[in-house]
């Protein structure tokens, strides 16, 4: 059994297993750090930024998810200068890509405006930056916008850790980074994708979703993500 250790988590004191996450721990204890890669069931790449956290002792700001919590830490989660460091993050997520929410299929449904909205961001400082992504509906279920990927890779991830099937990958370095099926290649040509539709549920905005969904239509389903993570994992 690994050994217990304590740490302060906002003026709160705290026991945890050595080898959990900051953020696993914060979760634990109704602690709330926000993120939009994050996912339980997956591995964590630190993507989005949003969880950064600060800890006495150390100048630059953690990544919750993927930092191992250690004996005696002293940790913020909930500072000012947090909270414009992840306003100014969605800031840039907003005008990296064409998020306009009121004609987006998951208005309403979507973790990036509901994030937005709790942090009280209502433009961004700056400039547009991103080129229209032509929209992949070669697919006979599912539609690909890549005008709408923030980048968080969920769908990376579900697709090779859950389903298996390593159809998407990510492209590019920089700004030019995109989503990309089997080397480039349309979604409906595919010979790896399963058609199970996990990238789309796993999807944080309206990047991936089902055919014939209107405006603020689209509906993720996560809630079958733990049950499938655990048989695939008791199948191995």
């Amino acid at each position: 059994m690994p050994e217990p250790i304590e740490l302060t988590i906002d003026g709160e004191r705290v026991r945890a297993e050595a080898g959990q996450t900051i953020l696993e721990i914060a979760e634990d204890h109704g602690i709330i750090i926000p993120t939009l890669c994050f996912v339980k069931e997956l591995s964590e790449v630190g993507a989005c930024r949003l969880c950064l956290v600060e800890v006495q002792g150390i100048p630059r700001l953690l990544p919750a998810c993927s930092t191992a919590a250690a004996d005696g830490m002293r940790i913020r989660t909930d500072t000012a200068r947090l909270r414009r460091h992840r306003k100014m993050i969605l800031e840039l997520l907003f005008a990296e890509r064409n998020h306009v929410c009121s004609v987006c299929v998951s208005n309403g449904r979507c973790e990036l405006q509901s994030m937005a909205q709790d942090m009280g961001m209502t433009h961004t400082r700056f400039r547009y930056r991103y080129e229209p992504y032509s929209v992949d509906a070669s697919h006979p279920r599912f539609v690909h916008d890549p005008n709408r990927c923030i980048l968080c890779t969920r769908c990376v991830r579900v697709c090779s850790e859950v389903e298996g099937a390593h159809t998407w990958d990510v492209r590019g370095r920089g700004i030019g980074s995109a989503l990309t099926v089997d080397l480039a290649s349309d979604w409906g040509m595919s010979d790896t994708c399963t058609s199970c539709g996990k990238c789309v549920h796993v999807c944080p905005t309206g990047a991936l979703f089902e055919k014939g969904r209107a405006t603020g239509e689209m509906s993720k389903r996560r809630d079958v993500l733990p049950r499938l993570a655990d048989l695939r994992s008791s199948l191995r």
